[in-house]
């Protein structure tokens, strides 16, 4: 008899011919016991305790079930819709309706549950009656006589101690819950709360589990199996001992048969249908944990940790899985290189982030070598010094202020300056000076002095003000060694804020989170970028335009990619953070090498020989799809005018 069919008839409706007789079907339920009087008899109980319910009154108000809403298992997924994680506290849910519940399922569970579901009022008085008799001759509560709608309550309103006082509470509650309810709406309530087993609360996620598919398409012998669990989950789990459960399974299968809901040939097919056994899910970890970390952290921001973890979030990422899964092997593989090329630092790391310059959506991030050794995201969460790369930043404040252009001349000659913390004379790496030069060739070659006189010149307030204006929020000073990379600065901060130099200034704030919506689908958090013009379009295509002379003609040739690519490269004293940046119109990535505890990597180790290499490495996976794209020329846009 289907699932339908029994809701039917307890409604007064009549079957359709094809169905078992009544008397074959719901009249059993009871076990010979006349329907009228199971009915007359559950009025009069229920008519007993609604006088009871007087000494009652400070039990909850059922009625809150109408906004009640379980702790739901929220779920990652990389910008493609690939599950990549689920966020949950204890409890591992996904709620769905009863009409996404298999009716196999439904039967199943009042089988071994109870049967009289759609007849009772919220208490079954056979149950009652049994149970009454058993616990007295026992002297205390050894057998429950609890309805589906007294399990309800109990799991959302009450404790689990087993007296007389609790249960004679949960009959009240189940009571006043089916004057509020109807029988269907309870039944989902019931079937989305109940404990699975493995930490897996409702049916939707224990499907899932158990048999890696939905509820609404498990078969007779998966809901009869999963039905039987409900009594003791871990002790009747298949994961734990599938003889076990079978046998229990078995015990479903005979309740339904005696009940007449299911024929002996369905019972004896689906006992010996094969069960594809899934997995525990619950627990499991990401499959881009630097990802998964990211979100909650900015998720943490926004709704909090515990709106994250219990709030049924559908949580679609910028991330694409597959570059990030090159962005992980590119690090890998660049890690292992390293420590073969003798850089024997105890706590060497790698860390790459690339945003997209049209959105300032993070597209792949990594924060280390090895997630299951350490989990600090380095790229979010290690402030490093990043030499050299921090000069385009200076240039570009030199360009906008109308006074330069990538030609003007600068002297590469010492020079010293008086500081707060006295006398500072810069000097280049390697030694030497060379006179006399364009900014263009200073930038390409990474001379020193240049930058540190240009910075005084244009102000390094000014330079700091440009800085914020393109999303870099770490504590900065203004003091005369800023040009060359003072203040630390993470590897976001630095690839984004060269996504706005390859989008000749259009700025976003980053995110990793595309969009947010709850359970049923409502948006929560629309991350549809909104740029904002904050840069000087002449003065940012000239400095890309020098930027493009680092990676063709100076220090950055080891990452020519054979297209149009800016970049700059960064090495800070005594060689203890390395770094890469650049950009193509399409995708900004910034690649930073160190040691956890800012040691010496090694003598020779620097940007230009080191990042660079990975940097091209990632980019040139990353951009098999993409075509080819020019920069915009500087000769396009109006030159800013001198202030």
């Amino acid at each position: 008899m289907s699932f339908s069919t029994i809701r039917q008839l307890a409604k007064g409706k009549k079957p359709s011919s094809s169905e078992p007789s009544f008397q074959q079907g719901v009249l059993r339920v009871a076990g010979g016991t006349v329907l009228s009087l199971s009915l007359l008899a559950s009025s009069i109980v229920a008519g007993g305790l609604v006088g009871l319910a007087i000494s009652f009154r400070n039990l909850p108000d059922v009625r809150m079930l109408n906004t009640y809403a379980p702790t739901e298992t929220s779920y990652i997924y990389d910008v493609k819709g690939r599950l990549l994680s689920r966020l949950h506290g204890e409890a591992n849910r996904e709620v769905v309706s009863l009409d996404h519940i298999s009716p196999e399922l439904k039967r199943a569970v009042m089988a071994i549950e109870d049967s009289h579901f759609y007849l009772h009022h919220g208490i079954n008085p056979n149950s009652i009656g049994r149970a009454i008799w058993v616990n007295w001759k026992s002297g205390g509560v050894v057998e429950g006589a609890s309805t589906i709608t007294m399990q309800l309550v109990k799991n959302i309103f009450l404790s689990s101690e087993r007296t007389v006082s609790r249960k004679l509470s949960e009959a009240v509650l189940a009571i006043r819950v089916e004057q509020v309810f109807d029988k269907d709406e309870i039944m989902e309530m019931y079937l989305n709360n109940i404990y699975w087993g493995h930490n897996n609360y409702g049916a939707q996620t224990a499907a899932q589990s158990y048999f890696n598919k939905p509820a609404s398409k498990l078969n007779l012998a998966e809901a009869s199996m999963m039905a039987g669990l409900i009594q003791a989950p871990e002790n009747y789990s298949p994961f734990n001992d599938y003889q076990k459960a079978k046998e229990r399974q078995a015990v479903v299968l005979s309740r339904m048969t005696d009940l007449g809901w299911i024929t002996p040939q369905e019972a004896e097919t689906a006992r010996k249908a094969p069960l594809g056994i899934g997995k525990p899910t619950s627990w499991q970890g990401s499959k881009l944990p630097y990802v998964t970390d990211t979100v909650m952290q900015e998720l943490g921001d926004k709704f909090g940790k515990e709106a994250t973890l219990k709030g049924g979030m559908r949580i679609q990422t910028t991330v694409d899985y597959l570059m990030q899964k090159q962005a992980q092997a590119v690090v890998q593989r660049a890690y292992n290189n390293l420590r073969g090329r003798g850089i024997y630092a105890r706590e060497l790391q790698v860390s790459l982030v690339a945003v997209d310059p049209r959105t300032h959506f993070i597209k792949a991030i990594v924060g280390g070598v090895d997630y299951d050794k350490s989990q600090l995201n380095r790229a979010t969460q290690a402030h490093r010094q990043p030499g050299s790369s921090f000069k385009p930043f200076v240039y570009y404040t030199a360009f906008a202020s109308g006074k330069y252009t990538p030609e003007s001349v600068v002297n590469d000659s010492p020079v010293s300056y008086r500081d707060g913390s006295g006398l500072y004379t810069p000097k280049n790496y390697g030694g030497g000076y060379s006179g006399a030069m364009s900014i263009r060739t200073a930038l390409m070659q990474s001379r020193n002095i240049p930058a540190v006189v240009i910075g005084r010149k244009v102000g390094v307030d000014k330079v700091i003000e440009v800085c914020r204006r393109i999303g870099i929020k770490s504590p900065m000073q203004p003091v005369t060694s800023l040009p060359l990379g003072a203040g630390d600065l993470t590897p976001l901060e630095m690839a984004n804020a060269y996504a706005t130099f390859a989008s000749n200034g259009w700025y976003a704030d980053p995110t990793i989170i595309l969009q947010v919506t709850d359970s049923r689908g409502n948006v929560l958090l629309d991350n549809t970028p909104k740029p904002q013009l904050v840069l000087d379009p002449w003065a940012t295509a000239s400095l890309t335009s020098v930027l493009q002379g680092v990676i063709t003609g100076g220090t950055g040739r080891a990452a020519n990619l054979g297209r149009p690519a800016a970049g700059k490269t960064g090495t800070t004293d005594n060689e203890r953070n390395v770094w890469f940046v650049g950009y193509v119109p399409q995708l900004s990535t910034a690649v930073w090498i160190g040691d956890d505890a800012n040691r010496v990597l090694g003598k020779g180790v620097t940007g230009g020989g080191n990042a660079a290499p990975i940097w091209r490495e990632f980019m040139q996976e990353a951009l098999k799809n993409e075509p080819v794209k020019q920069f915009h020329a500087a000769s396009k846009f109006p030159r800013p005018k001198a202030k």
